[in-house]
């Protein structure tokens, strides 16, 4: 019995972590350029324990185990906005933005210019190109991304941004304000890296999906409260009689 709840607990555990997933994507529907992520798990068989004691070869106690929560790297869709300071990224690229801990990258393509000049996130976090930041003069306007990125104003060219990929793009982790750190360097997109301008990339996130999902983990978690209740119960019982027969 012990086994028994044991076991429960692991699955509860596991849906914990799931139902956090879950309620993450749907509470970034809208976030531009999010990326979904979903959850993992394996059988992890325990090497010590059994189901039973008697002489019959004993049954294996099987876990549940937390194999991580794996990105949903495709497309979301490109909505048009007519911002001329919008971009949608295509293919695996990322843009690269100077936050208080270092380079952090985002498929967040809703740029606009804040007071001092500066090309920024909506969080507020300078967009780098490729010689740093990108800063417009004083009284300069019209300005613009082409589809190779390059940023201008009616004062002329004032950089072009800097996109990067990843060999390992599952390897990115979430680090706030729709960012991704990095355990390995970026790679440069290369000259191809295009961009869609006066647009944006929409979350991915499949909203009737992840609806769906978190009614399933709901009932699951229910059922197995349910089941871990009973077994808790049987367990009562079973000592109580005991102590009657030894009485």
């Amino acid at each position: 019995m012990e086994n028994a709840l044991l076991v429960g607990l692991s699955r509860q555990m596991a849906l914990t972590r799931e139902l956090d997933v879950i309620a993450n994507n749907i509470a970034n529907t809208g976030t531009n350029g999010f990326k979904a992520r979903s959850s993992r798990f394996n059988e992890f068989i325990m090497p010590v324990a059994s189901a039973e004691a008697f002489l019959r070869p004993d049954r294996p106690v099987s876990y549940v185990v937390d194999k991580g929560t794996p990105l949903d790297l495709s497309q979301g869709p490109v909505q048009r906005t007519g911002n001329p300071l919008d971009v949608a990224l295509r293919d695996d690229n990322y843009l690269v933005v100077q936050s208080p801990n270092g380079e952090r990258y985002t498929r967040a393509g809703s740029l606009q210019v804040n007071q001092r000049g500066e090309l920024v996130t909506q969080s507020g976090m300078r967009v780098l190109g490729e010689g740093g930041p990108i800063v417009f003069g004083p009284g300069e306007a019209d300005a613009k991304i082409a589809a190779d990125g390059t940023v201008s104003s009616d004062q002329g060219i004032r950089g072009k941004l800097r996109q990067v990929r990843f060999a390992n793009a599952q390897a990115l982790v979430n680090d706030g304000a729709n960012l991704f750190s990095s355990p390995t360097p970026a790679l440069p997109a290369g000259p191809q890296a295009r961009l869609e301008t006066g647009a944006v990339e929409a979350s991915n996130v499949k909203a009737v999906v992840e609806l769906t999902r978190l009614m399933e983990v709901q009932r699951s978690y229910q059922s197995l409260a349910n089941i871990m209740s009973k077994s808790d119960e049987l367990r009562s019982r079973a000592i109580s009689r005991l102590a009657d027969q030894q009485a």
